[in-house]
């Protein structure tokens, strides 16, 4: 296990006083995984300093597996009331994973994963609803573990000193860090904002989508940690054309690689991968919503410089592009709906641009109006 109590505490501190906000007298829901205890014990101290009222939820893997494999259909659409507290009534909840083997669905039917999904679609949605209207606060962050590093082909010691790097915890001042990127990309936002069409270019992408009257989100380390990202919810059926995700990401214990999706009219027609085409396809068939593109967004995190194979940090890398399939969020003004949100990661940097309403705005993985 990792150990590195003063930068655990360090960002304990971040979490709870920057990302969540915690005020006296605020519910708030810490859950992750047993290997992530050393963060969970942290943030759960920091809570009750804040005079916030935590409680802890820890996590064993190898439940959900069990539930997946052996659960009836009734077993796996049942929420727990935790689960359903944590969206429909907490001031805030913390997300920590913490994965021992990332790998550990990979054996378990896509069909048993749909209806486990299905069931906690409305829940999501509510959550999603309640963050819009600035009921619940949330933040869903990493604790290193050797499952991590080995994805990412890097020494537990060495994904760390990354994990830590990303969040800028090993700056005298992190929270003024953060305040400095959401500063920049605000300034990205104002830019984009009165803006009607993207266009993106680049090897096996040539993908169009509008986004007139929808609303830009700076995400600056409070939804995720770390972040580094802007990003809207593109009017659902105006995404044309075709795009190629090189990079792989892992989901639900599947390695999806080198993704092709073409769209007409907002939903994809076709799709293909290198890698788990099967699982691609199922996840498409997910619900009506699961064709559909729910976010698009732009990657502003110079500190995260290589791709790991996970989410929470490759979406993130300075000079990509990833959109989601599904769920949009509704304060961008997304109205896509499904049990599913697959992030999928477009790099730009060696070749491939971005022009909005026909202006250069990202050109090999360098902003072009940043710094304007």
């Amino acid at each position: 296990m990792m150990r590195d109590e003063s930068r655990i505490e360090r960002l304990a501190r971040v979490l709870t006083e920057y990302s969540l906000e915690l005020r006296p007298g605020e519910t708030v829901v810490i859950s992750g995984g047993r290997l992530a205890a050393p963060l969970l014990l942290a943030t759960y101290r920091h809570a009750l300093r804040l005079g916030a009222l935590p409680i802890l939820d820890v996590h064993l893997p190898e439940a959900q597996e069990i539930l997946l494999r052996h659960g009836s259909d009734a077993q796996l659409q049942a929420i727990s009331p935790l689960e359903e507290f944590a969206s429909t009534q907490a001031d805030a909840r913390l997300s920590v994973a913490a994965a021992e083997n990332t790998r550990m669905l990979a054996g378990i039917d896509p069909a048993r994963q749909r209806v486990f999904g299905r069931a906690r679609a409305d829940l999501r949605q509510r959550h999603l609803e309640r963050a819009a209207r600035g009921e619940l606060k949330w933040t869903a962050t990493l604790f290193p573990t050797a499952a991590y590093a080995q994805e990412a082909d890097l020494s537990l010691h060495d994904y760390a000193e990354f994990v830590f790097r990303a969040g800028f915890l090993d700056d005298p001042d992190p929270v003024a860090r953060w305040r400095e990127l959401a500063a920049y990309q605000q300034r990205l936002i104002d830019w984009l904002t009165p803006r009607r069409e993207v266009h993106v270019t680049g090897p096996d992408t040539d993908l169009r989508l509008r986004i007139a009257g929808r609303t830009w989100i700076n995400s600056d380390g409070h939804r995720n940690f770390p972040s580094g990202e802007i990003f809207t919810g593109p009017i659902e059926d105006s995404v044309e054309g075709t795009i190629r995700f090189t990079h792989a990401t892992i989901v639900q214990g599947r390695e999806v690689e080198d993704v092709r999706l073409w769209f007409e009219r907002g939903r994809v027609v076709r799709a293909t991968a290198a890698r788990n085409q099967a699982f691609l396809e199922a996840m498409l068939e997910t619900d009506a919503g699961a064709r559909y593109v729910g976010e698009f967004a732009f990657g502003t995190n110079r500190a995260i410089d290589r791709f790991t194979r996970n989410i929470l940090f490759d979406e993130k890398i300075g000079g990509t592009i990833h959109l989601a399939l599904g769920a949009g969020y509704p304060d961008s003004g997304s109205q896509n709906q499904s049990a599913i949100h697959w992030d999928l990661i477009c790099d730009l940097r060696q070749g491939g641009q971005v022009t909005v309403d026909g202006e250069v705005f990202l050109k090999d993985g360098e902003y072009v109006v940043g710094d304007a």
